[in-house]
């Protein structure tokens, strides 16, 4: 495996041509639309490193939650997360799926960090291609607590997480029911070997199912561009992979957060305790998918 900046570096500097991207991530701007002519560049890499075997098993239960969603359902879509590939070989698949997957594709909106915008330029052209929600993570919260000495600084840039959220969840709140389906991850983030808090589910995660009437899980099993421990996210090694996605049965997320809570009459957070449902369902769903290909 290579730096994906090296190894394609002529398509990189096409997509830099081609970007539209807003570096700077404010209330007006939030909701960013996907931007086809990257999404093409994108798509070569990943033939290049896809290799066969690849497939999203049950993906006729992408076509089920794709039947609620344009009945005006709010619908969700929970992946496992290990790779900034993991939504562009999604989509991918599912654009090759053809029919009802992809038109499925073509209307999906991820939320997205804005450390994606504005860590690097290569980094926010390659998140361009999807349509997307910026958000401020609650992780990148608590890193700035830290981060942030001068008191004037840490309200300044609170109020901007504030700020920008609050939009956020304004164009989430019109999208979801406007047949946009809503892909988040509910780890936060890139799940990394030596750091096992990065497996744990974010309790955020539960305003989400709350305010969603249905819901599906996606296990992930293979990574074409895994996380390089000593460069940034732009330097991340990519090579060939077979990846498969397993799609769970839509999931109601009112009976579904219900059924947990009730389980746990004397546990104090009920909400992680969703979360951490979900966390347990996508390693049981990845398990199984391991077990088949031994």
């Amino acid at each position: 495996m290579e730096p994906i900046s090296k190894k394609y570096t002529d398509l990189i500097m096409k997509m830099l041509e081609s970007s539209r991207a807003q570096l700077k991530v404010s209330n007006d701007n939030v909701y960013q639309p996907s931007n086809k002519t990257i999404l093409g560049y994108i798509d070569k890499m990943i033939e290049e490193n896809l290799l066969p075997g690849s497939e999203i098993r049950d993906f006729q239960n992408i076509e089920k939650l794709y039947e609620f969603t344009k009945a005006g359902k709010a619908c969700l879509v929970l992946p496992e997360h290990y790779s900034n590939f993991d939504l562009p070989v999604f989509h991918y698949l599912l654009r090759k799926q053809g029919n009802a997957c992809a038109q499925f594709a073509d209307k999906l909106i991820a939320i997205a960090g804005y450390k994606l915008n504005e860590t690097n330029p290569v980094v926010a052209a390659f998140s361009e291609a999807y349509s997307r929600i910026v958000i401020y993570p609650s992780r990148s919260l608590e890193i700035i607590k830290e981060k942030f000495n001068d008191p004037k600084e840490l309200v300044k840039e609170l109020m901007k997480s504030r700020e920008i959220n609050h939009a956020a969840m304004k164009v989430l709140n019109e999208m979801k029911y406007q047949g946009h389906p809503i892909l988040v991850f509910p780890a936060g983030t890139r799940y990394r070997p030596w750091d096992p808090s990065t497996k744990k589910g974010v309790r955020e995660i539960d305003s989400y199912i709350r305010s969603f009437d249905y819901m599906v899980l996606v296990s992930i099993n293979g990574n074409m561009l895994q996380i390089n421990p000593e460069g940034e996210m732009h330097e991340d090694l990519i090579g060939p992979e077979k990846i498969i996605y397993k799609v769970s049965e839509p999931i109601a997320c009112h009976e579904f957060r219900e059924h947990i809570k009730d389980e746990l009459h004397f546990r104090d957070d009920k909400k992680q305790a969703v979360v951490d449902a979900i966390m347990e369902r996508l390693d049981e769903m990845h398990e199984a998918v391991e077990k088949s290909l031994a």
